[in-house]
């Protein structure tokens, strides 16, 4: 399946996705040639990684240099049309942790994620839009981890139950929120 039909296919869980799901599939009619790819300016598609311990009490999160915050790994897709891969690469690279795999191969959740201007290896990358499909995805404790120099300076397994206190980004709140009940109830917990 291709990540249109992909996309196409996702069952939205509340309102927001529901919505969110709407204008993402506009976009990508709107734009089929550069969607995928960062030249859009505009908006262009992402995905991200939630990544769960196999127990369901840990996170592993990356304290990004952007933002400066405790965050979820992920990344453009760069012509990349299959997010699964996309957000696997990412949190491979972003986190150095062995062993990721997903919890299911379906996309958990789908989000327009604002990106606000700003400096990125010396040049200015303007406002714009993050379409993006998020995976969940889990990793075994064990093992090291590493930075990714010039995007993250720390990666850590949070406590779940402590989560949304620690990652201190209150418009991610919703997503982490529901990222996190999802993995759980695919964990069986």
């Amino acid at each position: 399946m291709n990540y249109v039909e992909e996309i196409a296919a996702y069952v939205p869980r509340c309102e927001a996705e529901a919505a969110e799901k709407e204008i993402i599939l506009d976009y990508i009619r709107r734009c089929p040639e550069n969607i995928l790819l960062r030249e859009n300016r505009a908006a262009h598609m992402t995905a991200s990684g939630f990544i769960l311990s196999t127990d369901g009490k840990w996170v592993l999160m990356a304290h990004h240099d952007l933002y400066r915050v405790w965050a979820w790994t992920g990344g453009h897709a760069d012509g990349e049309s299959d997010l699964l891969k996309v957000a696997l690469k990412e949190a491979w690279e972003e986190t150095g942790a062995a062993h990721i795999r997903p919890l299911s191969e379906k996309m958990a959740s789908l989000e327009i994620l604002p990106v606000w201007g700003h400096r990125k290896r010396g040049v200015y990358v303007p406002s714009h839009l993050h379409l993006n499909a998020s995976y969940l995805l889990t990793a075994d404790r064990e093992g090291p981890l590493t930075v990714r120099e010039g995007e993250n300076t720390a990666v850590d397994w949070l406590p779940a139950d402590r989560l949304l206190e620690l990652t201190r980004e209150w418009q991610m709140d919703p997503v982490y929120t529901k990222l996190l009940s999802r993995g759980r109830e695919l964990l069986g917990l």
